[in-house]
């Protein structure tokens, strides 16, 4: 028997492992749809998800082009899909989200398309179905492994 289990024996006092939870943050006086911090107890599991692209939405449409794949709110959508049913197969959900980190390309030279980001975003996160918040971070890059690409995304979910 390890010494953390035996010691609460020893000493006369009640023995229970007691599970704590995750803690969420929120940004204080905001009702932005994301957290200000997320403390994740020891005896989570940690699962780190790949950054996950989109798929093809037209298949008549040029492979390496934007049309292939759709706008940064379509590609934000289909990619938050993908990654619900990664999580799922693995026995999680979004809701077990508690880190995203995005990529944002700007499309012909323009700034990045946060908005439209934001509209996929927020037909996931912080809904009455779905109300738990990731900490995120948005990045504008250059560009991403194929041309098409407008969104790619990194989670990290905890599994309790």
């Amino acid at each position: 028997m390890q010494t953390a289990f035996l010691l609460p024996l020893l000493l006369g006092l009640p023995f229970a492992v007691s599970a704590q939870e995750i803690t969420r943050h929120p940004i204080p006086n905001s009702d932005f749809p994301i957290l200000r911090a997320v403390e994740i107890p020891p005896e989570a599991t940690l699962v780190y998800l790949s950054g996950t692209v989109p798929s093809a939405t037209d298949d008549a449409a040029d492979p390496n082009s934007v049309e292939a794949y759709g706008d940064t709110t379509e590609q934000t959508r289909n990619v938050l899909e993908k990654i619900d049913a990664t999580l799922t197969e693995l026995g999680l959900s979004m809701s077990d989200v508690v880190k995203m980190q995005v990529y944002l390309v700007a499309p012909d030279g323009e700034a990045m398309d946060f908005a439209g980001f934001m509209e996929g975003y927020t037909e996931f996160f912080g809904t009455e179905a779905q109300p738990n918040l990731p900490t995120r971070s948005v990045f504008e890059v250059a560009g991403l492994a194929n041309p098409g690409f407008l969104v790619e995304i990194e989670v990290v979910a905890a599994r309790m």
